[in-house]
């Protein structure tokens, strides 16, 4: 077989030899019957130079002087046309022949030109070129010389095609002898190969079973880390909630508590006790701060308002404050009526919501929010976008960004599907779709009872 291969490569190697060999030969008797037909041509242009000059000298019409003039154009190019071909392919005496040629047939056209002048002082002859020698030439030696160049180059010609033609046919046998190798070598490649297949078709039978085997288990470990999440995520959702009621609960309590025994101590003291007034006064100061950290603590932790109001008029407060906080101009496009979807839901479009604008606060730059809810017979549809620099390719890609994959784990957890990307005009664009069977009730019946007043002033629970 490595004796086979050797063979065919050198055989192989000839044959690509004899091709490029063949193409210049076929190549040379291209140019060489070009060069003979253009040798013909510019015989029968110097014979019509002769006869238009010959009719322009009896008859003085102008046209024969310019149908002279083209045809002196005509030779000149030919000339040089051969001019180049001679140069570059044929020996050195047939370069010498054809010069000597294009200088007799140069010193005839100044000849014929000086001719047609005199004969005619007044005709237009700007158009015809200008030689450096005008005399007389022997018509007979110009034309027995053009034919024994045309005579050469047929020859040159039939030569290459012979040639091309002798090539063709070693070229040929090369061919058969390495067919009739190749084959008895596909016969032994051929029963070799059948082996190989069969014990190959066992080993991918072998892969294929374990392959599907790593797929299931795969599905199945996926499976298991998506119920995983969801668990997670309603787990901390329900530790939030019990965490925000006994903050709101224990807590408050304390503070409100704390807070009117300060205000007490403060009224009964602060005719007598200016300094010590004073310093309830603080300590009043600080219980207010603690109470606001605690409630925004448990807003944060436990939206009441989307507990309370429901999910349209959750999103306008968020949007609101956070644009009031932060500067922004918003567009906002949400229902008029609210809206009641499953708990989940809500709070899974909350949550992106609330961290999407608190991206948009601290990484966009932005001066412009807009905020949309659309709602269809089998899907919720939110929509986020601001103006500012935009979430860059790489960030996209991020494996880390754990606000992202938190918001896609959250939506995706109920079917729904999260997309973020760069806006047409720059900016973040976010848009949350979630199948969901939602039912309209008019915003002034999603309406809890009012709730407990505040305590920023003295006597006011948390």
């Amino acid at each position: 077989m490595t004796v086979a291969i050797v063979i065919t490569v050198g055989g192989l190697v000839i044959l690509e030899t004899g091709r490029q060999r063949i193409a210049g030969e076929y190549e040379t008797a291209l140019e060489a019957k070009s060069a003979t037909v253009q040798l013909g041509a510019l015989a029968a242009q110097l014979a019509q130079l002769t006869a238009d000059e010959s009719t322009f000298l009896l008859t003085k019409r102008e046209l024969w002087s310019s149908g002279y003039c083209t045809t002196a154009a005509h030779i000149r190019q030919t000339s040089q046309q051969l001019d180049t071909y001679f140069r570059r392919e044929a020996d050195s005496a047939e370069q010498t022949s054809f010069s000597q040629i294009a200088l007799l047939i140069e010193a005839r056209m100044g000849a014929g030109r000086d001719a047609l002048q005199h004969a005619a002082p007044d005709a237009d002859l700007s158009h015809c070129p200008v030689t450096a020698e005008a005399r007389p030439v022997d018509a007979a030696l110009v034309e027995s010389t053009l034919a024994l160049l045309r005579d050469n180059e047929e020859r040159r010609a039939q030569h290459a095609l012979d040639a091309s033609r002798a090539d063709q046919r070693i070229s040929t046998f090369i061919a058969g002898g390495l067919s009739a190798l190749n084959i008895v070598l596909f016969i032994l490649l051929f029963r070799n190969l059948g082996i190989q297949f069969e014990r190959q078709a066992r080993v991918q039978r072998q892969l294929v079973t374990q392959q599907e085997e790593l797929d299931q288990l795969v599905i199945e470990r996926t499976r298991q880390l998506e119920a995983l999440g969801w668990h997670l995520q309603a787990v901390s959702e329900n530790e939030k909630t019990q965490l925000a009621r006994e903050l709101h609960d224990e807590l408050g309590a304390i503070l409100t508590a704390s807070k009117m025994d300060v205000a007490w101590a403060n009224r009964k003291l602060k005719d007598s006790e200016p300094a010590i007034s004073e310093k309830l006064t603080r300590a009043l100061a600080n219980l207010d701060q603690g109470i606001a950290l605690k409630r925004r603590i448990i807003e944060d932790m436990r939206p009441t308002v989307l507990a309370n109001f429901g999910l349209v008029t959750a999103l306008r407060t968020l949007a609101g404050e956070a644009a009031q906080r932060n500067g922004w101009v918003l567009d906002q496009q949400l229902p008029d009526d609210d809206i009641k979807l499953d708990e989940q839901i809500e709070i899974a479009l909350f949550r992106v919501a609330q961290e999407s604008l608190t991206n948009a606060a601290k990484y966009a730059n932005a001066s412009r929010v807009s905020i949309g809810l659309t709602v269809l017979a089998d899907q919720v549809a939110l929509h986020i976008a601001d103006n500012g620099i935009g979430i860059t390719p790489a960030d996209l890609k991020r494996t880390h960004t754990h606000g992202l994959l938190g918001m896609r784990q959250r939506v995706a957890a109920r079917g729904g599907h999260f997309d973020i990307r760069r806006g047409t005009a720059g900016g973040t664009d976010i848009r949350v779709t979630m199948p969901t069977a939602i039912t309209l009730t008019p915003a002034a019946d999603a309406l809890p009872p009012a709730s407990t007043p505040d305590a920023s002033t003295p006597g006011i629970s948390t």
